[in-house]
């Protein structure tokens, strides 16, 4: 009993120093004191597993792999705000309100509006038992065992007169010192940065080991309570409520009865926002006194008791400075403009895509021109607009920038192709920029999975001839890439000795790459990966895709014109040819292994919809493909089969009825491939 009270003595103290740290931001004990009590806890917990409890911290450093995520059903619909980019737009929701209400100067609380991923938590008793992402309002995934490596969400409530049962909704975000740093670890691995902190959000928590997730360091903002039993009658008590029960409800609110003050909350943070330590994209208002919430009720999508402003991107001016020609790894020339740096949302930039020759003659870039430039959905700079210098256009001196006519790096001429808004090398075996980019696509994780390789360690084996081809991969040695030095924002970082045995053994490892992701990875131009899936299971090999006409080509389901034409040129190279064959003496797969490759569900389309027993989600739709089906992702009258799992979305299953479209079981499906 002596390790019993120990336990729960320890998961208290841990519990309240979590809170007091991630909610509080107001910690009583230092880091190192706080692990050894954690380290003590993991010990008596593994000496005594019949103790441990579901609210124990050592719950946040990861469980085991999910491989799949289940689908669970919102008790209560999770629906999405009503936003506008209109100031009158607001007011008119305001007045609306009154209007229907009858009564003037209602109490609005503003909010800010958290740029992450949605989700819902649900406590019974005051411990957590299930977290679950929006997906289409009705049921989303169960992301439980992710959610829990998220320190500011609490396993179990402080205090008392939380209800028996009820949910809390909020959302997750990635906080911009921790996503920084996760991005910069990223790069020293070779591998490519994210985005965005919102997509790195979501992706997050989408991951299937919560080990991986718990690292990322996420957060998260909680702003709505669904529940009767909760006693206080405003949204605000509400919140402070839910701080004082452990949830981290965050400090920037405002209540107002009237327009003006609604509209000094977003002008103040439509200018602040950018020295948050994390991201918004608007305001959210809501009615403060909840048993109106009610009365004016919602419609199909969002309520009429709330609503979000959504700020527009950010502007600013620069003096162009040049245009620059980017090759990618098909050839396609993307021009780049560069510019005097400036601050935009938050962050330096000097660079902006103009995506191709004709966006530029759109635009009409001249020499010495000035560019307004913002940030397109807050993340991606963009020019939307161009300034000419007014003495040189009056005085006709304007001097116009036009696309080049040459590869920058190779020297080749560059081609058009009709009906293409892009100019590309045609140099494709010798343009180095070409040859880096289809290495880098030939390690990616969809293709042979060499992501422990990474594009900037690849930059420096082609650069020092350690590799020529994708088959000289495959006889590199630990020595050949152990003490390799690459630069990572002007620092340099090297391999060693645990990086080379993974880069070697991934290396190894991806000779079990099926042949469509083999055929994905070679990289023919307009072949992704559902089209390199489609001409393996239906060429079955190397060598009947090899011989295939143009007409052999268009006669395969979802192949065009473009893909034929593109396929049948790569494999008239004879570079092209003598890789392949240079590819199978180092043991890759092109061929269909047979016993995964049947023509069962020839020419049927299936949509695949809950959870099963037998597969995962992947798992079944990867038994369609292989037996010649085709998943498609919504029902239509087009559609031969829905195949039901548990936990399906009733939606899915009353369209279904509607179309008159075949539902079938597992098991049934199981009985098509007898």
């Amino acid at each position: 009993m002596e390790a019993k009270q120990r336990i729960e003595d320890l998961i208290n103290r841990l519990n309240r120093y979590s809170y007091e740290y991630y909610v509080l931001d107001h910690p009583s004990i230092d880091d190192i004191s706080f692990d050894n009590l954690l380290k003590e806890l993991e010990s008596l917990e593994k000496q005594y597993p019949q103790y441990a409890l579901p609210d124990s911290p050592t719950q946040r450093v990861g469980g085991e792999i999910n491989k799949d995520f289940k689908q669970v059903e919102h008790a209560f619909p999770m629906l999405s705000l009503a936003n506008t980019y209109s100031k009158e737009e607001i007011v008119d929701f305001v007045k609306r309100a009154e209007q229907t209400l009858g009564i003037n100067n209602l109490e609005w609380v503003c909010e800010l509006k958290y740029d992450g991923l949605a989700i819902s938590l649900l406590y019974e008793n005051g411990v957590l038992v299930r977290a679950a992402t929006r997906g289409n309002g009705l049921t989303g995934d169960d992301v439980t065992a992710n959610i829990k490596t998220i320190r500011s969400i609490p396993l179990r409530l402080q205090g008392d007169g939380y209800p028996q049962r009820f949910e809390i909704r909020g959302e997750v975000i990635y906080p911009k010192k921790a996503f920084e740093e996760f991005n910069l670890q990223r790069i020293e691995n070779g591998e490519e940065p994210f985005a965005n902190c919102r997509n790195a959000a979501s992706g997050s928590l989408k991951l299937q080991d919560p080990k991986q997730v718990a690292k990322r360091k996420l957060d998260c903002f909680l702003y709505f309570i669904i529940s009767d039993e909760v006693g206080q009658t405003t949204h605000y008590e509400r919140l402070r409520q839910a701080k004082q029960w452990g949830f981290k409800t965050g400090n920037f609110f405002a209540i107002t009865d009237n327009i003006n003050g609604i509209m000094d909350f977003i002008n103040y943070w439509d200018k602040e926002r950018f020295n948050l330590p994390f991201d918004i994209d608007g305001i959210v208002i809501k009615l403060n006194e909840v048993k109106y919430w009610n009365i004016l009720g919602s419609t199909a999508k969002s309520p009429r008791w709330a609503t979000a402003y959504k700020f527009k991107a950010e502007q600013a001016f620069s003096k162009l400075k040049n245009v620059a020609y980017q090759v990618g790894r098909t050839g396609i020339i993307t021009p780049v403009a560069e510019f005097e740096p400036v601050h935009l949302g938050g962050t330096m930039v000097k660079r902006a895509t103009l995506h191709n020759a004709d966006q530029m003659d759109v635009l009409g870039l001249c020499k010495e021109d000035t560019l307004v430039i913002e940030k397109g959905g807050e993340i991606i700079p963009k020019i939307v607009e161009v300034k000419h210098d007014e003495n040189l256009l009056h005085s006709g001196k304007l001097e116009k920038i036009n696309f080049i006519t040459h590869c920058p790096v190779c020297g080749a001429k560059l081609v058009k192709e009709e009906d293409q808004a892009g100019w590309f090398c045609p140099n494709y075996n010798h343009c180095p920029p070409q040859i880096l980019g289809r290495f880098q696509h030939f390690i990616s994780k969809k293709a042979m999975n060499i992501e422990s390789l990474g594009g900037e360690k690849m930059r420096y084996l082609l650069d020092n001839n350690k590799v020529s081809d994708f088959a000289s991969l495959y006889d590199l040695k630990k020595e050949d890439v152990i003490g390799v030095y690459f630069s990572v924002d002007g620092k340099k970082v090297s391999i060693q000795d645990k990086s080379a045995d993974n880069i070697i053994n991934a290396i190894e490892e991806s000779k079990q790459v099926p042949f469509e992701r083999v055929l994905y990875a070679l990289g023919i131009r307009y072949v992704g990966e559902v089209g390199a899936k489609t001409l393996a299971y239906h060429f079955e090999n190397i060598d009947n895709l090899i011989a295939a006409s143009i007409e052999d080509l268009l006669n395969v389901e979802d192949i065009g014109q473009t893909i034929a034409e593109s396929v049948y040129s790569w494999f008239k190279n004879e570079e092209n040819i003598r890789e392949i064959q240079d590819l199978r003496q180092k043991d890759l797969k092109f061929v269909v292994e047979k016993q995964d490759f049947l023509n069962k569900l020839q020419g049927k389309s299936f949509v695949v919809s809950g959870t099963f027993e037998t597969f995962s989600r992947d798992g079944i739709k990867k038994t369609i493909e292989q037996n010649g089906g085709k998943n498609v992702s919504s029902l239509s009258k087009k559609t031969d089969y829905l195949v039901c799992g548990e936990k399906m979305g009733p939606e899915k299953k009353r369209k279904a009825e509607s179309l008159n479209i075949p539902m079938i079981t597992e098991q049934e499906f199981l009985e098509m491939l007898k």
